[in-house]
């Protein structure tokens, strides 16, 4: 019989890469309270047109990459490819909106069928950062600082850098789209095949393509900075001053434009050369008009996401993961003795108790003592606690220390206490 195996871009995370997960959620989420953020969950599932309606129809997401499928009633459903949608489909439906201010973040699995690469999978997860309510560069601002503490957290500040633009409003990005649209026009066969297609259909798109060839053919083209509103202008004058006096450093690219349809006024991407070729690892910019457009009252709207998956691989990569970030027990309990199972849960569950956060894992299985001791030696706990016959008739426990620390030693439940709250109290 085949052995069934994980989709292609569907990968497994077992328990050696979970912790460095758990590491890095935990330090975003201490990070997103600590702004008063609060946590939203959606489902993973959304009707299609929610998706086509946000994102855009004529974008790569919409046209190649969601996964969608008609349910047992024959309505189209969609895999969720990214969470701003979904987030403010939420809010809309249950009321959030309306003359609030709403700081939001949400985690979880998203689905883009895409070829994937190192750091990019079909099944995907990501952090995202959502404020409605807000139309200052203020809360813009925030956002960046926030993103720039967690960066000085991790230890990634020197890996990483902000890039920002501003696309100005609906009326703005129509003039310059038609202006784009007229000179490239006139050099069409020159254009990647990517961007030939995007010319009628999403042509702000072609300002951020890869080849080489399209980059020097824009360096003569309208630019877009030209056909800015001066609301637009002033809001972005009045972000880059903030950043300024906060100390974040920053580099004004004019060609970044983000892949979605809703995004205006503020975008930005904090981008690494750590992992080959420039990588985004997290990226984001203001919607104002994604509520409106989605059913709701105008409110203004902005927002980021981080990918998981290449943030792990960049912490990775630049060797800042803790030390303490391990799996690794810090006791095994060793039960070598007849009838000492229910002694030896009794001590662990004291322990724990005791001890929240110390990893106690009991040997399960039976088993000499030569067995039991390889089993404690391979969790890479600290101490062996052991549970003789002798230690047994005695009341007592045998501490052994597995990193040669200390010699080994019979101690009482309260010396065994006192001795793991000396050891662990740094």
């Amino acid at each position: 019989m085949k052995t069934i195996k994980a989709i292609r871009g569907m990968n497994d995370l077992l328990p050696k890469q979970t912790v460095v997960w758990q590491y890095l959620e935990a330090e975003i989420r201490a990070l997103l309270n600590g702004y008063g953020y609060q946590e939203i969950r959606m489902p993973v599932v959304e009707y299609t047109d929610l998706f086509k309606r946000s994102i855009g129809e004529v974008t790569d997401i919409v046209e190649k990459e969601m996964y969608t499928f008609n349910d047992r009633n024959n309505e189209s459903l969609t895999l969720r490819p990214e969470g701003t949608a979904g987030c403010v489909r939420a809010g809309e439906q249950h009321g959030l909106f309306y003359n609030q201010v709403q700081r939001l973040w949400y985690a979880g699995p998203m689905f883009r069928y895409e070829r994937p690469q190192k750091g990019r999978y079909r099944q995907f997860h990501q952090i995202g950062v959502e404020v409605f309510g807000l139309d200052g560069p203020d809360i813009d601002a925030e956002l960046l600082l926030m993103t720039a503490r967690l960066w000085r957290r991790l230890g990634l500040s020197d890996a990483v850098i902000l890039q920002l633009n501003t696309l100005g409003n609906s009326e703005s990005r129509n003039r310059f789209k038609i202006a784009l649209v007229e000179y490239l026009t006139q050099h069409k066969e020159q254009l990647d095949e990517d961007s030939q297609r995007r010319l009628d259909s999403n042509p702000l798109r072609i300002l951020d393509s890869k080849s080489s060839q399209t980059q020097q053919l824009l360096d003569g083209a309208p630019k877009l900075i030209d056909f800015l509103d001066n609301e637009s202008l002033q809001h972005f004058e009045q972000l880059k001053n903030l950043l300024d006096q906060a100390g974040i450093q920053y580099q004004v690219n004019p060609r970044l434009v983000r892949g979605l349809d809703y995004y205006g006024k503020t975008v930005f991407e904090w981008v690494t050369d750590q992992l080959g070729a420039q990588g985004t690892v997290c990226a984001g910019g203001r919607y104002n008009g994604l509520v409106e457009q989605l059913g709701g009252r105008t409110t203004p709207a902005v927002g980021f996401a981080m990918g998981i998956e290449r943030l792990i691989l960049l912490l990775e990569t630049c060797g800042v993961i803790p030390e303490t970030v391990s799996n690794d027990a810090d006791i095994y309990l060793m039960t070598p003795a007849d009838g000492a199972q229910s002694r030896g849960f009794e001590i662990a569950e004291m322990l724990r108790e005791t001890f929240p956060s110390l990893r106690v894992v009991c040997h399960c299985g039976g088993g000499n003592f030569k067995r039991q001791m390889k089993r404690a030696v391979d969790s890479k706990a600290s101490y062996a606690l052991i549970l003789g016959s002798e230690e047994i008739e005695s009341g007592e426990i045998s501490v052994k220390a597995l990193e040669g620390k200390h010699p080994q030693q019979r101690l009482s439940k309260d010396g065994l206490v006192d001795f793991i709250r000396q050891e662990y109290s740094a």
